[in-house]
């Protein structure tokens, strides 16, 4: 079939992120994919090699004279043009519109997931939402990554960086916002051999405006990464001990690595993001070691400001038991791989759809 998604890019090039990865795996399932952002700057190091099966194209083609598809899937509230739906309205067989909605586990996703939104011009806009449960849409994951992950060797892949684990040091990647309380973080991983890798942009020049040229503070030493592709990011989570990750795709990325993982989630001005946060807490630790569910929950939501004060003034809770948190992260992989992923649910939605 012909799909079209629709992308706009807002801040942190989280959306396009996951549009790339569905669009990326729709065509390595057989699927033809058209692409339509209006700031593709970023897939030149996230995705500099394209995709089978993906035609990239800029935002004012579709407005002006781009024939819909089969399916055209608006991500994250990017509407299509008015030009384009206009086209989709009086089209002989008119697509099957899709409203991807952004992934959160509060309840209203189960509610809410496959019901139509019955539009003016006669067409039909149906939400499909990601999500955690079999009540829901599954998260993005191609068909191959568990085997990939099985291979990879993260010894190798972090040598042919010019970086090597020594021995008794974690590894902790870092991918944050710019209001994380990073020199908080770094004064507490300094008290144990730990090499630091730190992904570029605000992220790099915080640590370095903590640490120094010398990048280095106590047992701690940090890297500063170049900007990585899509599949090389997954790489960095599957050879960290801890990743600390943001908004949607690292996030979601970070549990198919199945090590344990603190997130950041991106802050709404009016708070909303602290209920979002505590909802995603709620089922992740819900059959957690009452230890372990404490600590990962003050840590969480230290990171995140809400049970902190300000700057390098913060009390750093301590980190949960590591093998015990290994052990939960790895359990609550396994059940997420029980639930169909993404890009399936979509193709068999599509098909009962007609």
């Amino acid at each position: 079939m012909q799909w079209d998604l629709f992308c706009h890019v807002v801040d942190n090039h989280g959306d396009l992120g996951v549009c790339w990865r569905l669009a990326a795996d729709l065509g390595a399932r057989g699927e033809a994919v058209r692409l339509w952002v209006d700031d593709p700057s970023a897939l030149a190091w996230m995705a500099p090699q394209g995709a089978p099966g993906v035609a990239l194209h800029g935002w004012a083609e579709a407005a002006d004279a781009a024939l819909p598809g089969d399916v055209v899937v608006e991500t994250f509230g990017a509407a299509p043009p008015a030009g384009f739906v206009d086209r989709m309205a009086r089209a002989p067989r008119p697509p099957l519109w899709i409203n991807l909605e952004y992934l959160s586990a509060e309840p209203y996703v189960e509610r809410s997931h496959r019901l139509p939104s019955p539009q003016r011009n006669g067409l039909t806009a149906w939400f499909f939402y990601p999500g955690f449960t079999a009540a829901t849409g599954g998260l993005l994951r191609e068909a191959d990554l568990m085997t990939r992950r099985a291979a990879f060797d993260a010894d190798a892949w972090l040598a042919g960086r010019g970086l090597q684990r020594r021995p008794g040091e974690r590894v902790v990647s870092l991918f944050c916002y710019p209001e994380a309380p990073v020199p908080a973080l770094l004064d507490a991983l300094a008290g144990a051999p730990t090499l630091l890798l730190a992904t570029p942009g605000s992220v790099a020049a915080s640590v370095r405006a903590v640490l120094g040229d010398s990048l280095q503070r106590g047992a701690l030493r940090a890297a500063l990464l170049p900007w990585l592709t899509q599949r090389d990011y997954d790489h960095l989570l599957w050879s960290s001990d801890l990743n600390f990750v943001r908004g949607e795709d690292s996030f979601v990325r970070a549990q198919w690595a199945g090590a344990p993982f603190v997130w950041h989630i991106y802050p709404q001005h009016d708070g909303a993001h602290e209920a979002k946060l505590a909802a995603f807490l709620g089922r992740f630790l819900a059959d957690a070691p009452p230890a372990l569910a404490r600590a990962c929950t003050g840590l969480w939501r230290t990171w995140n400001g809400f049970d902190r004060g300000s700057g390098a003034s913060t009390t750093w809770p301590s980190l949960p038991d590591d093998d015990a948190w290994r052990r939960h992260c790895g359990s609550w992989r396994d059940r997420l791989l029980s639930v169909p992923d993404l890009t399936a649910q979509l193709l068999r939605f599509v098909r009962e759809k007609g």
